[in-house]
């Protein structure tokens, strides 16, 4: 697509993968909203990224309709849904509780879930749309401690595969992205303290570009799922 056409939500934008996202997006010309629970961080990158701040929680359900009216009616338009929101948490099974594995799933799962949803509205509508499903490399292989994470992402992966064969019937395209190990704040809260500078590892700007091509390959085909990985991370 031409990104110049572009109105993009993204959600979980105030920091990270979905920041970066939005900074290369606003270079090329796309018109972008943002949204993340926590209003201070929110307004901030918003500011400073020249996007339409958006004060919401994905895993709400009045939250995401209010949203996506939101976005529509600032750009009389909307097209590309960047599902990015996301957290994790890590324990060992046995010390697990169940309301820690709920929480991660309300946004990580059920929160993707109703963002595509009340965007699938929208964009089968208007016969066009583009969704970007913010995976992980956890969500094909688990490991130690991953229980509530991995779990979440495996779903995610498996709702990307119902969710494209439903709707490229209406010109939309789904796709996946599989970010391995990324310097970001990623955790159960928003920051912006990343983690210590390491020149082997993933960026939150790396996965961003690569969502960004994805995104302008034309319209009559798509990437389904691309997988990323630090080529020698020390």
């Amino acid at each position: 697509m031409d990104l110049k056409e572009a109105a993009v939500l993204v959600t979980g934008g105030s920091c990270g993968i979905g920041f970066e996202t939005t900074r290369l997006l606003r270079e090329r010309g796309a018109r972008v909203a943002i949204c993340a629970r926590h209003e201070e961080s929110l307004n901030a990158a918003a500011t400073q990224l020249d996007a339409v701040p958006i004060l919401a929680d994905v895993g709400r359900e009045d939250d995401v309709a209010r949203m996506i009216q939101q976005v529509v009616k600032e750009f009389g338009n909307y097209n590309v849904l960047i599902n990015n929101a996301g957290f994790g948490a890590f324990a060992p099974l046995i010390e697990l509780t169940s309301e820690e594995l709920l929480r991660v799933w309300q946004t990580n799962v059920l929160g993707a879930m109703l963002c595509a949803r009340e965007s699938a509205r929208y964009f089968i509508g208007h016969g066009y749309g583009n969704i970007v499903n913010v995976s992980s490399t956890a969500g094909s292989k688990g490991f130690a401690n991953g229980t509530a994470y991995c779990s979440s992402k495996f779903a995610l992966g498996g709702m990307t595969e119902c969710w494209r064969a439903e709707l490229r019937q209406h010109n939309i395209r789904v796709m996946q992205i599989n970010p391995s190990e990324v310097l970001t704040n990623f955790g159960a809260t928003e920051t912006s303290t990343a983690k210590p500078e390491n020149p082997t590892k993933l960026t939150a700007s790396d996965i961003g570009q690569a969502i960004v091509d994805m995104l302008e390959v034309p319209d009559r085909g798509f990437v389904t799922e691309t997988t990323i990985w630090a080529t020698n991370p020390k």
